[in-house]
């Protein structure tokens, strides 16, 4: 697996999120020939290892609090010939997960870098969940701070697309009411535990998945947040504060009050001389 410049290559490997038998037989063969496996935790790299019968592999922790360093360190490494596969706890590297900085140094340093795809949660959930998927937006973990929070739920409920998020599910309960304070009369949908035992797909108001969430015990697992597309009611936004929005991001008044039309169902003409008037105050 060594280049014939003598430049090892670096593989970016999917891994199972739950379902160990969820695996490529191109990662297996990779895991199997690489010099060295950079991963998040040894310990759950080499459950996986076993389960493959993968024995005697180098491994080197690689996880968001040594990234600068282990990158510096692989990167010599790599240019000396050796292979390294860079594999997370579980699903694709780099997708909400540590990675970027090697692979970013890698590309910088000429070293060759090939993905070998497979599971990944954001895409399973929304290839299960009914929700359209000709067009998503990815927004990674939901912000943990509640104006933050507020700000980004708002948007999503905005889009004409499905949104699609991760979420912890020590802070579930805390998304889910204020989502129901926010949106009370829309659906969305929660997919927990993809491919695991207890895997279930959710669909309903906020305020009913939470109630049966809680009743059963089951906030907690792994949780992929799906708010699909629609339109807010007027009630829903204050068309003025979504003018401010959208005129910061350096919209023309005509595109911004064309959007507003959109999100709030309000006349487009009506919104127009509203966002004139909130550029001359």
């Amino acid at each position: 697996m060594h280049s014939d410049k003598g430049v090892g290559t670096l593989y970016v490997v999917a891994t199972p999120i739950g379902n160990l038998e969820d695996i490529t037989l191109r990662a297996v063969k990779v895991l199997k020939e690489a010099d060295l496996i950079a991963c998040e935790d040894t310990r759950r790299t080499r459950k996986l290892l076993s389960h493959l019968g993968i024995e005697g592999k180098r491994l080197v922790p690689y996880h968001e609090h040594n990234e600068r360093e282990q990158s510096e360190r692989i990167i010599s490494l790599l240019k000396e010939g050796s292979s390294v596969a860079l594999v997370s706890d579980a699903g694709t590297p780099c997708i909400s997960d540590p990675g970027y900085r090697l692979v970013s140094l890698a590309r910088k340093e000429g070293v060759p870098v090939f993905p070998v795809p497979g599971a990944s949660a954001v895409v399973a959930a929304l290839s299960a969940s009914g929700f359209p998927t000709d067009r998503f937006f990815f927004g990674g973990f939901l912000p943990r701070k509640e104006k933050a929070l507020k700000e980004e739920l708002k948007e999503a409920f905005s889009r004409p697309y499905t949104s699609v998020y991760y979420e912890s599910p020590h802070r579930l309960e805390r998304t889910l009411n204020l989502i129901s304070e926010l949106f009370p009369s829309r659906e969305i949908g929660i997919y927990r535990e993809i491919t695991k035992l207890n895997e279930e797909f959710l669909k309903g108001k906020a305020n009913e998945l939470l109630t049966y969430l809680s009743s059963e015990g089951k906030l907690k697992g792994e949780i992929v947040l799906l708010v699909p597309p629609g339109k807010e009611t007027p009630s829903e936004v204050n068309p003025d504060e979504l003018l401010r929005q959208l005129l910061s991001k350096g919209l023309p008044v005509k595109e911004a009050a064309k959007e507003a039309a959109r999100v709030t169902g309000l006349p487009k003409r009506e919104l127009y001389r509203r966002a004139l008037q909130l550029l001359n105050k």
